[in-house]
């Protein structure tokens, strides 16, 4: 299972990223396959996409002295900007969006937001998404 869990890090990780990953898939395929285990799962899925997203924060920050942060964008998702801008660190719970997730811990960084405070709250988004994932493969939010 070692080997599983760290593959399990490594996707996540990766997932959080500029490159794309599949580690929800690869989650879901593990909570399967040890539903007693799910919590840990969900943790270490957790652990590596925030950690992932810390690289792109800390790319933001260093970034900051090269590009603006439309520049850091290439010319995509204009109007997250403003709304990073506006939200602060708070934004970053929706650092696990598809698309645009990748893009609000570079803006973070580029801003200068706090990182303890922004690790907390990549964290916080990120769990919740993997809990759900898992609970569905678990059929416990079916029964909802």
């Amino acid at each position: 299972m070692l080997s599983a869990e760290l593959g399990l890090l490594v996707s996540a990780f990766v997932s959080a990223t500029l490159a794309p990953g599949g580690s929800e898939v690869l989650l879901g395929y593990l909570v399967q396959s040890t539903p007693g285990a799910w919590l840990s799962l969900v943790i270490i899925a957790t652990i590596g996409n925030t950690l992932g997203s810390l690289t792109s924060y800390f790319l933001g920050r260093l970034g900051r002295r090269a590009k603006s942060p439309e520049a850091l964008l290439e010319g995509k998702h204009p109007w997250l900007v403003p709304r990073v801008q506006r939200f602060g660190p708070w934004s970053l719970l929706l650092a696990w969006l598809p698309l645009i997730g990748d893009a609000i811990p570079l803006l973070a960084g580029w801003f200068r937001f706090g990182v303890l405070s922004s690790s907390l709250l990549i964290f916080i988004g990120k769990f919740f998404r993997y809990l759900v994932i898992a609970l569905t493969m678990l059929g416990i939010i079916n029964q909802l």
